[in-house]
């Protein structure tokens, strides 16, 4: 019986098997969704966490004159530890971002709800024209608030030739402020965006039936559209202070040394310091700081949209 089994087309010959890994494979949804997913998974391991990977490699080494010694040890992150220069960098870095994201998204809502509530045809042409000034260089666009707040730049000159100031304000440039301006402006698109994309999704009929229910404007804004355009606001924090916090051209530009954050300091110590393994440990403590806090904001953020509703 065996025998006749085995000799049954389909049973145990290669063609058989084929034909029940192609009904298995479309029958797994898991499967096919991890193949098409293949090609990214592929370059995301290979072009992110391997780097990551020997960055974290790197800062448990130490850098010994011109040659690295490989021995594994915390010596970079002790140092980390006991200088008090890091932390303090690290502090502004992280209250600068925050600076930069509070503003920047209290300057992108109304706008997003302008578009998403008030404007009834080509909202595609609206956010053509939001994201315009974001089509040049970042860097140009730097360099533009360079010269908008410099000695001789745009405002002071302006005051001047109004004759509300005698000579140029020297506060406008090189400082923290100079810094959240400037990353304010450079990542407002970013911000718009989701939480237009956040607005738009809400119900109309929501809104109509909290009017008929009494509520005015005020009070319809903060009971129905802003709790739930909250995840809109979410994403753009976090898409805002995850990038601000290891931004080193704005700061180097504009910052001057009362603005400089900690991937300057990064920056330092894998060029003029040549020390990549302290370098290493900088960028993998600031990492995992980083991700904690976003951590933690996501997880109030979802306590409060919980509470909200």
């Amino acid at each position: 019986m065996s025998d006749v089994a085995m000799t049954k087309p389909g049973h145990g010959t290669p063609s058989g098997l084929c034909r029940r890994l192609g009904r298995f494979y479309r029958a797994s949804q898991a499967l096919r969704g991890l193949t098409l997913a293949s090609p990214a998974l592929f370059v995301v391991v290979t072009l992110l966490a391997m780097p990551i990977a020997l960055l974290v490699l790197y800062s448990f080494w130490t850098q010994n004159y011109v040659d690295i010694d490989t021995t594994l040890t915390t010596a970079n992150y002790e140092k980390i530890a006991s200088r008090t220069i890091y932390l303090k960098v690290f502090l502004r870095s992280v209250g600068i971002s925050g600076l930069v994201t509070l503003l920047t998204v209290l300057l992108a809502y109304p706008l997003a709800y302008y578009v998403a509530f008030d404007v009834k045809r080509r909202k595609v042409i609206w956010l053509i024209l939001i994201t315009l000034p974001f089509w040049t260089s970042y860097l140009l666009r730097v360099f533009a608030w360079k010269i908008i707040l410099g000695y001789d730049g745009v405002i002071n000159s302006g005051l001047a030739w109004l004759g509300v100031i005698g000579e140029p304000l020297e506060f406008l440039l090189y400082n923290p402020t100079a810094v959240i301006i400037t990353l304010a402006h450079a990542w407002a698109a970013f911000a718009i965006l989701p939480i237009y994309v956040s607005l738009e999704k809400i119900d109309r009929s929501y809104l109509e039936a909290a009017t008929d229910l009494g509520d005015g404007p005020v009070a319809r804004f903060w009971r129905i559209t802003f709790p739930l355009s909250l995840p809109g606001v979410i994403a753009a924090s976090i898409v805002i202070f995850i990038p601000t916090v290891g931004d080193y051209v704005t700061p180097t530009l504009v910052g001057g040394p009362s603005g400089l954050m900690i991937a300057n300091l990064i920056q330092t110590q894998f060029s003029k310091a040549n020390d990549w393994p302290l370098g290493a440990a900088l960028a993998v403590a600031s990492m995992v700081t980083v991700t904690l806090i976003a951590c933690a904001f996501v997880l109030i953020a979802k306590k409060l949209t919980e509470r909200i509703g």
